[in-house]
């Protein structure tokens, strides 16, 4: 599911919200510093940022020449033609753009960008169900159904299923619910923000006005409440009644946005448009060649956004950079509708980005249970034997990856002391707060999660040729990704394994408190295989020092000569050592 974590600390004491820390900035859409931040270097300014351009530097300086190489990104869909994109988008080079046919063989019509698994000719699915409404309205009748002997059989012998219904049905049972109440609280939040503006009376909008607002009605008492909590938002704080009235109205459209297809389709029992706008046999994973060229999708927001912090680069007045921008191309795959990913689908984008080109996959996704992952594990198995690395978002649940599995998963069971594949990297999230470093919504776990790595607070490319901050693991995830295109580009003969020890063995390790739901080891730590934030500087030297090979097509590393540099010295001389 695409996980687009709304702001919504204004909302306190009226709704549930998620904890935020107060910082002192300026505006963030002015801040150029935080527009940059996860690429910063921790040696030197103490931010658990990447250290992206002293990773250039190494490698450069080492004597080596990058290949391109292709992300796909396996997401909502992507802006091809964003400014910020465009010159980075990966092209199928046997492919005739447009003509209605099938010019390289691939079973695909025109896919010159990539491809949309979530559509038909002339439609795309938008909103789709959470994975666990199909499961509840698929089994229901089998395990609930009007005879309770036949229910009984079923129960016993569909036992993985039966177990899958249940867990579903929990899900369900909570989640609906609170999807409705957010829905119907934004939506009066919604009908206040005039009240709110007007309270103001044209003055700006700080913690010392609200203290004289005397509400007189409970409509007054609610907006004052929402104005004092809205006040302690650095963004909002000091911005005029005009300022406020524009940026609350999309603050809490981005909230109902949210909520609504959640409250009115993504767990409606009665809704599904996979028939009438893909047309597949659903049941029938050995289908293939479906969907069409439609690579944005009615939304492209959250896959554009993912897109730009892999491979994004500076234009006009805009700095932000992805961390592969010099070296990787995005192939884009639209797999994930405003809902739950469905398996199928999953499967077939892998398949898909894996034989036309793809290196590495960034899957910003995932849902508490998978009926069809069997299928996507022969995928995750067809990606590996292609050499091909898989970087999956741990999720933004808060919670133990050990006791509420987030799919796609690369454990076969929980209980297995170490993953099933050796090609995939599982991302939790960070923050530029040393304090709290990681997200209060990063899922986590010292086995599961491999890596920690910048995703909250993160400046991006979204369609229509703009920039937003978005925070999520979906945001972590692609650091990651563009950290590895970036390894790869300039060592091709790395597999997915050493890059992945390469980022897990070099990360930036901290002991504060992780702020984790228990205490049950709550430190940083102690929430992933690395125990910290990578550093692609440092994974860059590691890959270098233990794994490089150079080829006939790469540049003759100066630094792999020191020995015979010393032996052949007249003067004394510094021995040459690798930073």
């Amino acid at each position: 599911m695409k996980k687009l974590l709304i702001s919504a600390s204004f909302l306190a004491g009226f709704t549930a919200v998620y904890a935020q820390t107060e910082k002192t900035q300026p505006d963030p859409m002015q801040d150029r510093d935080l527009m940059t931040w996860y690429h910063k270097d921790h040696a030197s300014t103490s931010t658990f940022g990447v250290n992206t351009q002293n990773a250039y530097k190494y490698l450069e300086s080492n004597g080596l020449k990058p290949k391109t190489v292709v992300v796909g990104v396996l997401d909502s869909g992507v802006e091809v033609d964003h400014p910020g994109l465009v010159k980075n988008m990966w092209k199928n080079p046997n492919e005739v753009p447009n003509n209605g046919k099938d010019d390289d063989g691939n079973g695909y019509i025109d896919d010159v960008y990539g491809w949309n698994f979530l559509g038909n000719k002339t439609s795309d699915v938008d909103v789709d169900n959470m994975e666990v409404t199909r499961v509840v309205k698929k089994y229901k009748p089998i395990f609930e159904g009007p005879n309770s002997a036949t229910n009984k059989a079923n129960q016993a012998n569909m036992k993985e299923e039966f177990d899958m219904y249940m867990k579903s049905k929990e899900i369900y049972n909570k989640k609906y619910p609170e999807a409705q109440q957010a829905f119907q609280n934004y939506s009066k939040i919604k009908t206040l923000i005039p009240t709110m503006v007007a309270m103001l009376n044209g003055r700006n909008l700080t913690p010392e006005v609200v203290a004289t607002l005397r509400p007189t009605t409970q409509d007054q008492a609610i907006a004052a409440n929402v104005l004092a909590n809205v006040a302690q938002d650095p963004k909002f704080a000091g911005k005029s009644a005009a300022e406020v009235d524009k940026m609350l109205n999309k603050e809490i459209q981005e909230a109902l946005d949210y909520y609504g297809p959640q409250a009115t389709k993504q767990y409606n029992l009665d809704f599904d448009p996979r028939a009438s706008m893909v047309g597949d046999n659903y049941e029938d994973y050995s289908e293939r060649y479906y969907g069409n060229n439609h690579y944005e999708g009615p939304d492209a927001k959250h896959g554009t956004h993912v897109a730009g912090i892999i491979a994004g680069y500076p234009q006009g007045k805009e700095i932000q950079y992805g961390v592969a921008y010099k070296v990787a191309k995005i192939m884009t795959v639209r797999t994930v509708p405003d809902g739950d990913e469905r398996d199928k689908d999953v499967a077939n984008s892998i398949r898909y980005a894996v034989d036309n080109g793809a290196k590495i996959l960034n899957m910003s996704f995932g849902k508490p249970v998978s009926p069809g992952k069997k299928h996507v594990w022969d995928a995750f198995k067809y990606a590996q034997d292609k050499g091909v690395l898989l970087v999956k978002a741990a999720g933004n649940e808060n919670e133990d990856i050990s006791k509420n599995v987030y799919y796609p998963t690369n454990f076969q069971n929980v209980s297995d002391p170490s993953a099933y594949f050796k090609n995939m990297i599982v991302v939790g999230a960070s923050t530029n707060n040393n304090e709290f470093l990681r997200a209060s919504f990063s899922n986590f776990n010292g086995k599961m999660v491999d890596v920690f790595a910048p995703g909250d607070e993160i400046y991006s490319t979204v369609p229509d040729g703009k920039y937003e901050y978005l925070q999520g693991t979906s945001m972590a995830s692609p650091v990651v990704a563009g950290s590895a295109a970036v390894l790869l580009a300039y060592m091709p003969n790395l597999k997915p394994e050493q890059i992945i020890e390469s980022l897990v063995k070099t990360a930036n390790q901290s002991t504060v408190n992780a702020m984790l739901p228990t205490n049950e080891n709550n430190r940083f730590d102690l929430i992933s295989r690395a125990g910290g934030v990578i550093d692609l500087r440092k994974a860059a030297e590691y890959a270098y020092t233990n794994f490089y090979k150079p080829t006939s097509s790469t540049a003759t590393p100066v630094l792999k000569k020191t020995a015979t540099v010393k032996k052949s010295a007249t003067k004394k001389k510094y021995p040459v050592r690798r930073k």
